[in-house]
């Protein structure tokens, strides 16, 4: 396709000549006198490269290219100086233009000009095409994730259907072994599930924030555990941390299993008992410690439960990279200790 140019330069001869010279190097060029006429006809046709001449009356080259950069869409300028005058290229191309030619005498100057032009038309269209790429690839990121968004909504619903039934069979069940397995069971659909909530509800869907997500899940657990005639508050302490959606799902495995076992084994039935969380930064990880106040844990004694609970913990903390271990003191004080 055939680039049209605006030239503008005061030397109608030698406007001419551009002219011709330039149409037998496939180029459309339209000469004006001056700047005013020139944006005049720049703000009514499209032009996909202007030259200005630097020594014009009136208004000079720089205070054109000044004008024409401040368009609302400016096509790319080349600048046109004498021999002698580096120092007026110089502060063209700084002040906006993409080229600029040195006028010589013969066609040697033509040539240079219709050098200028290619390279500036390609530079534009590969620009363009650069930009076009960019909002291909935004728009098709948008789309991902929104994709990503609807995702995790209905694998959210989905699970708390899947936990909405596990609670009405564990209403149903009629051993109180039954009624905590299935209990637990919930628990943990209940933690997996926060997660894809906290994904679509959120802009960022490859990491989830931390602090917001344990507290959606102490609510959880406390209201599953805790009765009126055996209170188990959870406190929860956490800084704003961001992980990764794998790695908060099986955090947040980790914390339900810890919660909930503080719930049942911690304090005797009928007596209030209070459970800590708290999730602290490293700079180069994470520390989590969930901690209460009860009769605290015997290693020799048999184990409660099924034991379920514990291997999900040490799968977990496996996938995590992390350490376990028992802090002394009152009750029990479990940290663990991950670094990323």
């Amino acid at each position: 396709m055939t680039a049209r140019v605006l030239y503008i330069d005061d030397d109608e001869g030698l406007a001419r000549l551009v002219r011709r010279a330039m149409a037998r190097r496939g180029y459309e060029v339209e000469t004006v006198a001056g700047a005013h006429e020139g944006l005049r006809l720049l703000e009514r046709e499209r032009f996909e490269i202007v030259a200005v001449d630097h020594y014009m009356p009136g208004v000079d080259g720089l205070e054109t290219l000044e004008l024409i950069r401040a368009l609302p869409e400016p096509p790319p300028v080349v600048y046109v100086t004498g021999s002698e005058e580096s120092r007026v290229a110089v502060a063209a191309l700084k002040a906006g233009a993409v080229d600029y030619v040195v006028k010589t005498v013969g066609e040697d100057f033509f040539d240079l000009l219709a050098s200028s032009f290619a390279q500036v038309a390609e530079r534009t269209r590969l620009q363009a095409a650069a930009g076009q790429a960019e909002r291909e690839m935004r728009l098709a990121n948008e789309r991902l994730a929104m994709l990503l968004k609807e995702a995790n909504h209905r694998v959210s619903n989905s699970l708390s259907i899947v936990s909405a039934f596990v609670r009405l069979q564990a209403g149903a069940a009629r051993s109180d072994e039954a009624r905590d397995a299935l209990r637990d069971t919930q628990q943990r659909i209940a933690a997996i599930a926060q997660v894809h909530r906290r994904l679509y509800t959120s802009d960022e869907i490859d990491t989830v924030e931390m602090a917001g997500y344990l507290a959606g899940l102490v609510e959880e657990v406390e209201a599953a555990w805790s009765t009126p005639g055996s209170p188990r508050p959870i406190r929860l302490a956490a800084d704003p941390l961001r992980l990764p959606t794998d790695r908060a799902v099986s955090l947040g495995v980790v914390v339900t299993e810890l919660l909930s076992n503080a719930c049942k084994y911690a304090y005797p039935e009928g007596v209030a008992g209070e459970i800590r969380v708290e999730l602290r930064g490293t700079g180069t990880g994470f520390t989590l410690r969930v901690e209460d106040d009860g009769s605290g844990f015997d290693p020799a004694s048999p184990p409660r439960g099924t034991g379920t609970g514990g291997k999900l913990i040490r799968a977990m903390i496996q996938s995590l990279g992390g350490e376990i271990a028992q802090e002394p003191g009152p009750g029990t004080r479990v940290r663990l200790t991950v670094d990323t």
